[in-house]
């Protein structure tokens, strides 16, 4: 899903992101995972509503704090499929439907790999986090996910 930036592209990401990066997690709109066993978790995401966003995501980061994520907005629910090309730290990608429902969960990433990743139900949304949180938190298929109230247009 990440292929095809032109450098200029890959730049102004790049610039953006590291603009991004600078700010405060608490200045992030959040995500709260709601799992069927134990305490809802709050996530601050960065939101990618754009196609260049999404190709983008979080190729080339070496950090991301434990309780900081990306969530990626979709125009429609349908069959997804990410993978970790560019992406040097292992993650958990989760697949969201259109009702908020996590439908599969990708755990423990291979940095780097040009694997697909597929969603094994239709989704919408797609979070990363961090590979080891959802076993961390306890976050299963089946589980809910509350969005900020307030999203940007899906471009």
């Amino acid at each position: 899903m990440r292929e095809g930036c032109s450098k200029r592209r890959l730049t102004s990401l790049m610039v953006m992101w590291m603009w991004n990066a600078c700010g405060s997690s608490a200045s992030l709109p959040q995500v709260t995972l709601i799992p069927q066993q134990g305490a809802p978790t709050r996530v601050a995401v960065e939101i990618a509503n754009t196609e260049e966003k999404r190709q983008f995501g979080l190729m080339y980061r070496t950090n991301l704090p434990e309780m900081q994520g990306m969530l990626f907005l979709f125009p429609h629910e349908g069959a997804l499929s990410f993978w970790m090309k560019n992406t040097p730290r292992s993650l958990d990608i989760i697949y969201i439907n259109s009702a908020h429902m996590i439908v599969s969960i990708a755990s423990n990433t291979t940095p780097f790999s040009e694997e697909n990743l597929p969603s094994r139900k239709p989704a919408q949304f797609v979070l990363e986090v961090n590979a080891g949180f959802c076993k961390r938190y306890g976050i299963v298929e089946g589980d809910r996910i509350e969005l900020p109230k307030e999203l940007p247009p899906i471009r």
